[in-house]
């Protein structure tokens, strides 16, 4: 058995609006996603018997995405122990409180714990969202081969929009449009060419945007170029210090250091919401004569007055974005406890660190690169994960 099935995959189309992940690396094609396939699998059959079957099912989880990205998480983290010389026990009973924390790890006779979060950004109103996938879909797979089209959406029906007629209306309206024409025309200052579609309570507009003349006739691009969403982008910190507070008292005195192993999934990753986070938010004070002084709240998860059981946490692992196409290329960082109460973290040579000495932050970088650790060459997977197909005419 294995997550991933050997079999002739046809359908290298990048990720539809209505698919799960799950069914996503299940189905897309390509030698990209063979080499993403290949390496999950092997890194699965390194977990141990008994832990296999539960991480399967995250794995396959079709109806939740969070699950298939903590999963791979944990399999990211089991590696990159293993590969840096440690012991690694999986799900053994540690602590006051009878849990079982993620990772039991000796490292030269030095044991720690290591337990995973995964914490994606929330982006978007599920109120106000965007485009229903199976809407979003169809359109994506109209033939576009000269446009994108950008999309706004006006209103929303009640219930699921009709689909043939706005298929067939857009369909006809892109291909009555010259690209070059409307190229030449857009230099001129003339807009570009709209189309509206109102139906059952639903309302869009639509704007051809032309491809570039070498990008067109590709029968695998998709049509939408620009997205409507409502965006409502959520604090960083606040994301990071739930994920440290959820995990961090779980398991009571474990009489080791312990390390929250954050994967910190944000479309704009800043240093900046961890650093705060974990030691508090900066402050400017101005004086009166011009000058100025930083200074941190007590609001960081160290840092913030009356939690003296965060001690128990030597330190907060993050990645900005893990995924197996950034698995070599983004740099964990261990941002160690201030606290003199707690415990030291032991710090693997891929890890760069960032320790709070009076009320600054002091950072190191790792001492070789991550996929080192992994056995994975520095630009893996490689090659294209959507490469162009070109339509060959006579």
């Amino acid at each position: 058995m294995s997550v991933y099935t050997s079999r002739n995959r046809t359908d290298p189309a990048p990720k539809r609006a209505a698919e799960s992940t799950a069914d996503f690396f299940e189905r897309v094609a390509g030698p990209f996603w063979d080499q993403v396939r290949d390496v999950i699998n092997e890194w699965w059959w390194r977990f141990p018997d008994y832990a296999r079957p539960s991480l399967l099912s995250r794995l396959r989880d079709r109806n939740s995405d969070t699950n298939v990205y903590s999963a791979l998480w944990e399999l990211y983290l089991h590696e990159m122990l293993l590969g840096s010389g440690c012991i690694v026990k999986v799900e053994q009973q540690t602590g006051t409180r009878g849990y079982k924390p993620d990772f039991l790890v000796n490292r030269d006779g030095e044991h720690f714990v290591v337990e995973a979060i995964w914490k994606a950004e929330k982006s978007g109103d599920t109120r106000t969202n965007a485009l229903p996938p199976q809407l979003s879909d169809a359109i994506d797979r109209l033939p576009s081969p000269n446009f994108f089209v950008s999309c706004k959406l006006h209103s929303a029906g009640s219930t699921t929009p009709p689909q043939r007629r706005l298929k067939a209306e857009l369909t006809n309206w892109l291909a009555s449009l010259d690209p070059d024409q409307v190229i030449a025309d857009y230099e001129r200052e003339v807009p570009l060419p709209g189309n509206s579609w109102q139906e059952a309570g639903w309302c869009l507009t639509f704007e051809a945007i032309p491809r570039s003349p070498g990008k067109r006739g590709d029968p695998s691009s998709r049509t939408i170029g620009v997205y409507p969403s409502v965006w409502v982008i959520e604090d960083g910190s606040d994301r990071v210090l739930d994920a440290v507070r959820k995990k961090g008292g779980k398991y009571g005195d474990l009489e080791l250091p312990f390390i929250v192993a954050v994967g910190h999934s944000a479309a704009f990753p800043e240093d900046e919401d961890v650093e705060s986070a974990l030691y508090g938010r900066t402050v400017e004070y101005a004086y009166a004569d011009g000058g100025s002084s930083f200074d941190r709240k007590p609001d960081g998860y160290w840092t913030a007055a009356g939690h003296h059981g965060h001690s128990r946490v030597s330190g907060v692992l993050t990645v900005d974005n893990p995924a197996p196409w950034t698995w070599t290329k983004n740099t964990p960082v261990l941002w160690q406890s201030p606290d003199p109460n707690s415990r030291p973290a032991p710090v693997l040579s891929i890890w760069a660190t960032a320790r709070l000495a009076e009320g600054q932050v002091e950072r190191q970088p790792a001492l070789r690169p991550v996929h080192t650790a992994l056995s994975l060459p520095e630009h893996w997977p490689t090659g294209d994960a959507f490469p162009r197909r070109h339509r060959h005419s006579r």
